[in-house]
């Protein structure tokens, strides 16, 4: 993992109160040093503006000093798996599974995982069972809605088998180039192997989906190229990996027989209780709040949670207040509720008298415009 990089950042105006500042200094730090470590590059320019500020003389420059140009990439199409493999760097998992707060089932399907793992070598090797699978994966797929804890499950069994962990994201793997984004899939799994690391694979929706048929366009054919390659390389590889999706509804059935789902549901009441009582940190000061109260908000996660906090502690600072209040926790929680479901609404299927209602509309549309065309 590269060191921590020390940025200058300046031109945040100074109506922005300082804690707030402070605040939106450290997430671009922590930001931009995730990107280094993620992707190995050892320095970078980073311009942020409006399009006014930022021509593109200025940006093609700054692209330019850093070695990034097209011809550059473009020489990457020409890179040996092995080569690309070493674009990729596991690094120390960031959770360990003591930090889980999901529910027990849960809890139970993912001790399994580890003991099939954990197993590997009594089973395929002293059993003989190499014979008939000289490949054994553990291939997991981690689905539920955002915020309820996959990512930290993939760090947390990593940190319980021992293992580096490997996070790549679909939007790393896919390239502008068209037959790269297969060639980037193998080198994630050789970088895995490689290193010995769990290697979990973020935002995959788009990877298990089922495959187009009709292809007209480039971009179709490399997503279908790219989710043959995927089955290859599960096919071959040796080790684990674990995927996140927000959805198993519209999976590739070569998929499905090839990994195992474990759903993360949204917490439950117990849960909600202990992930309170773990963000409301010992020095947080909070001396009128509830956790009892605050565990009565439904249809909340982890993230939901530990964002409500943040906020209450912030306006409370702003105020120039010294601790923050049960109200402000439950105000907080219940705006980002209202804000996530106002703005994420859950599709669902149509019923059969409400499709057969769209339909009448549609007809009913259609006959008035052409009469309205004739008249």
């Amino acid at each position: 993992m590269n060191t921590s990089q020390k940025l200058l950042i300046q031109g945040i105006p100074d109506t922005v109160p300082e804690p707030l500042a402070a605040v939106y200094r450290s997430r671009l730090l922590t930001a931009v040093n995730k990107l280094l470590d993620e992707t190995g590059i050892e320095n970078i320019q980073v311009i942020i503006g409006t399009p006014l500020d930022s021509s593109s003389s200025t940006f093609e420059k700054n692209n330019s000093q850093n070695g990034q140009n097209s011809t550059d990439k473009k020489s990457d199409r020409d890179l040996s798996p092995e080569e690309r493999a070493k674009r990729y760097e596991a690094q120390e998992p960031l959770f360990t599974f003591e930090q889980l707060v999901i529910p027990e089932k849960v809890t139970e399907d993912l001790l399994l995982a580890v003991d099939l793992i954990e197993l590997e070598a009594k089973v395929f090797d002293k059993w003989g069972l190499r014979k008939i699978e000289p490949f054994p994966r553990t291939a997991l797929n981690f689905h539920g809605k955002p915020g309820t804890g996959k990512t930290l499950a993939a760090h947390a069994i990593a940190s319980k088998i021992n293992r580096p962990i490997l996070v790549a994201s679909y939007a790393q793997i896919e390239s502008m180039y068209h037959g790269e984004g297969p060639k980037n899939v193998e080198a994630i799994f050789l970088a895995a192997e490689q290193q010995n690391a769990l290697l979990f694979i973020d935002e995959a929706d788009s990877l298990l989906s089922k495959r187009l048929t009709n292809v007209t366009q480039g971009s179709e054919q490399a997503i279908n190229s790219m989710r043959s390659q995927l089955l290859i390389c599960l096919e071959r590889f040796r080790g684990v990996v674990m995927f996140s999706t927000n959805l198993v509804e519209n999976y590739d059935k070569a998929f499905e027989t090839r990994v195992r789902n474990i759903n993360f549901p949204m917490p439950d009441e117990t849960c909600r209780l202990e992930i309170w009582k773990r963000h409301l940190v010992e020095e947080l000061p909070t001396p009128d709040v509830s956790l009892e109260k605050l565990a009565q908000v439904e249809d909340v996660c982890g993230r939901d949670i530990k964002n409500a906090v943040i906020d209450a502690a912030m306006r409370a600072a702003r105020q120039g207040k010294e601790e923050v209040a049960l109200s402000q926790l439950l105000d907080s929680i219940n705006s980002i509720k209202k804000a996530r479901v106002n703005v994420t609404q859950e599709l669902r299927p149509l019923t059969p008298e409400e499709k057969e209602e769209a339909e009448k509309k549609i007809k009913e549309a259609l006959a008035k415009k052409k009469q309205e065309a004739t008249s």
